[in-house]
């Protein structure tokens, strides 16, 4: 009988995950990484026909999720270990039959997020950048929100913050709500004016020197 209740030390297996027998643990079964698409081409394990076809219903798997841009989707794709010439002649002909449309994929973008979230086109623009949509698609969506389209949002969302800070003092309704205007793109003077007219609107007075701090 041993230290450790009447088991034996020698029955342990040691760190290397083998028993004293030599038969290998649980431990020592450690699986090897799994190839990408792109390795298994290189050692010819794949043929280019059966990596294409396993790149297609990846990317269907994505598209399934929600729409995304091009560039979204071969970032996506680069990350999985699909080669760029697999992926690109497939993106070519997603986008031949509609499944790939930066365009209207910018569209929607922008008009979820401005009636979703009440974002100004600055910040809309921004994200169509981050996802991979370029300049001239960018702008031709963004043409969906109007300078009127930002006033009415904007008077919304600042009658809204300055409903949620009665109790404050001025200076402090004026700051947070100035700041959460911007976190949402917009400009300065159109948010200075916005908060004005709300706090006006809740019966307190605000002159344009206060507002410019």
């Amino acid at each position: 009988m041993d230290d450790l209740g009447g088991r034996g030390v020698g029955k342990r297996r040691g760190r290397s995950g083998r028993s004293p027998d030599g038969r290998e643990g649980p431990a020592a079964r450690v699986r090897a990484p799994r190839k990408t698409v792109g390795e298994r081409l290189d050692e010819g394990s794949l043929t280019p026909q059966e990596a294409s076809e396993l790149a297609r219903e990846r990317l269907l798997r994505i598209l399934a999720a929600g729409p995304k841009s091009r560039r979204e989707l071969e970032a996506s794709m680069g990350r999985k270990g699909y080669p760029e010439h697999v992926v690109a002649p497939l993106l070519d002909r997603f986008g031949e039959v509609g499944l790939v449309d930066d365009a209207e994929y910018a569209q929607m973008v922008v008009r979820t997020r401005h009636a979703e979230r009440g974002l100004a086109r600055r910040a809309i623009a921004a994200e169509l950048r981050r996802r991979g949509i370029d300049d001239d698609t960018a702008v031709e969506a963004l043409e969906i929100v109007g300078d009127e389209d930002e006033r009415e949002t904007v008077t919304l969302l600042a009658a809204k913050l300055i409903a949620r800070t009665r109790g404050l003092d001025r200076d402090t309704r004026v700051r947070r709500a100035v700041s959460a205007l911007a976190r949402k793109g917009y400009g300065p003077g159109l948010a200075f004016g916005a908060v004005r007219d709300a706090l006006a609107a809740d019966g307190e007075e605000l002159d344009d020197a206060a507002c410019l701090g």
